[in-house]
Parts: C-alpha cells; sequence; structure tokens
C-alpha cells in the first residue's frame, strides 16, 4: 500500500498519475489524503482508497498510515505561519504516526542545500531540511527528493511575460543554477516509491538537465515564445515590502527572503550533475509544452 498525500497538487496529481499505470502490475494498492475528493480526476474514482482530510490532522494520518508500507509526503507552504510551522509543526502528527504503524519507506520532497554553509539561514529551505530531520528520527527508510526552483515558478509571471516582456526574481542575472521540472519530480518519486529496495535515510537530488542563469532562461522565452523576454532584478528588500503587503505572515515572508538571499549565493550550487542527478526535462521543451501555451491563452 502506497499513500499519497497532496494528490491534487502540481507533483501529487502526476505522481498519482504515473502510479496508476505502473502500481497495479506491481500488485500495489494506492491510498490518498485529499482534503476535498471531488477535485480528484474522474479517472482516479474508484481505483484508489480515499481518507478525507488534512495530513496535518493526527487522525487522519493515523487513519491513513495504517496498513501503508508507503508514503509519499509533501508539505504545502502555508503563507500564515512560520517557516517551522510550516514544515515542522506540519509535518509533527504524520511522523508519531509513521512510528505507530511500523511504515516502511517515505519518500518527501525536500530541498537542496545540506551540508553547505549556506544551510542554516536559507529560510524556507532550512525549515524543509529539518523537516527531513524529523522524518528521519522515526526509523523509516527515508529518501528527501532534493530539488532546486521549479520552472513553474515562472507561471506566476505569466500575465507580467504576455502584457510586458518581463519577468522578475531577486538573483543575480548571471547566477547560473539548477532548475527542474515537477514532472521530472514525480517521476523520481515514483521510481522510488516502486522500488523499495533502498534503506537508510539520505537525499536524492533532481537537478534538471543544466544550470541556468535568469539571462538564459529570457533567451530561450523569447526564442520560443517568438517575442522578446527580458528579466528584471528585484531588490530584496521590495520583495519583502510586497510580500508583507499580501498580508503574509512575516516571519514566512522573511524565510522567502532568506531563501532568495542564499539562493544568489549559491546555495543550489553544491550538487554535481551526474547521470543518476540530472532529470530529463529541459527548459525549452518545457517552454513549448507549459510556458507558451500559458501566455498565449
Amino acid at each position: 500500500m502506497i499513500v499519497i498525500t497532496a494528490p491534487t497538487g502540481n507533483i501529487g496529481r502526476r505522481l498519482l498519475a504515473l502510479l496508476l499505470e505502473s502500481a497495479p502490475a506491481a500488485g500495489e494498492e494506492l491510498r490518498v489524503i485529499v482534503r476535498d475528493p471531488a477535485r480528484l480526476p474522474d479517472a482516479v474514482h474508484g481505483r484508489v482508497e480515499v481518507v478525507t482530510g488534512s495530513h496535518a490532522d493526527a487522525a487522519v494520518v493515523d487513519r491513513a498510515f495504517e496498513g501503508a508500507d508507503a508514503v509519499f509526503w509533501l508539505v504545502p507552504p502555508d503563507a500564515s505561519l512560520t517557516p517551522y510551522d510550516t514544515w515542522s509543526g506540519f509535518t509533527r502528527p504524520a511522523a508519531a504516526a509513521l512510528a505507530h504503524h511500523g511504515v516502511g519507506h517515505v519518500v518527501g520532497v525536500s530541498a537542496l542545500g545540506r551540508g553547505t554553509p549556506l544551510a542554516d539561514r536559507a529560510g524556507l529551505v532550512t525549515a524543509s531540511l529539518a523537516m527531513d530531520d524529523l522524518i528521519a528520527g522515526t526509523g523509516v527508510a527515508y529518501r528527501a527528493l532534493a530539488n532546486p526552483s521549479f520552472f513553474e515558478n515562472l507561471l506566476e509571471e505569466v500575465d507580467s511575460i504576455r502584457e510586458r516582456g518581463v519577468f522578475t526574481d531577486v538573483v543575480d542575472a548571471d547566477r547560473k543554477a539548477p532548475l527542474v521540472a515537477v514532472a521530472d519530480i514525480a517521476a523520481a518519486a515514483a521510481r522510488l516509491l516502486l522500488d523499495r529496495s533502498w534503506t537508510g535515510t539520505g537525499s536524492v537530488p533532481v537537478l534538471g538537465p543544466q544550470d541556468l542563469s535568469p539571462n538564459d532562461l529570457a533567451r530561450i522565452m523569447t526564442e520560443q515564445l517568438g517575442r522578446p523576454v527580458r528579466y528584471e532584478r528585484r531588490p530584496l528588500d521590495e520583495l519583502r515590502t510586497t510580500l508583507v503587503g499580501y498580508g503574509l505572515d512575516e516571519a514566512f515572508v522573511q524565510g522567502i527572503v532568506d531563501m532568495k538571499r542564499a539562493k544568489d549565493e549559491g546555495l543550489d550550487a553544491g550538487v554535481a550533475r551526474t547521470p543518476e542527478t540530472a532529470s530529463p526535462t529541459g527548459f525549452e521543451q518545457w517552454c513549448a509544452q507549459t510556458l507558451k501555451p500559458a501566455v498565449l491563452a
């Protein structure tokens, strides 16, 4: 039995689709935890067991983890809480349930940065790494999918790209770093959940096929969209003021700022790209398949 959390999110829905293709042949049953079962695709109904509720709820995870062999764990960011409460506070009931039910394997969505000098002052990333330690401390075999920033973050810039030909961030325009498509994260999770021959705890970096700078992204978007796209760097103080103005928790905002600063200082650059850590989806492909239809919509 494999339990999938956040099955309607960007990563979870792709993972669920992959497991629905492969799990029956492998003799695996699937169970999902979801607040609103109506949000599940029609094709899912009747093919998975559904536990309704939040996976931050002790009673929900206790029910969902009973008889489970493996769990996919993803914490949805909550900007009304501090980073620690978002990741470790959210995860604490699940950690107790994992130990209580003797779940063997857990795959979690986490971040790059462990072992670097920046890891202790990287805001949301630091909170995510603390969550990994909490899960690993239960005694399960644990793999943290160590991810850089997602291509999909650019979908928040679609209106600006369409109307002004501009996307923004706070990192240096020439700072090269790994980037990844969420579909590749889902594929990595599926492989680990279906082949549970691994033991102990560790990280599995998912780095995309190449490092890219904001200027590289602008050049590729210009080529793929057939219109000029340029990058504008925002000051960190401006980002902080904007996010606080949206009503986000100030500690959470500081966590975003600290994460962005650490990334600009090279947080994501500490892992070598190898055939095992490189994921297949390139930015050109993602632009053609995902960003371009969104911009032209």
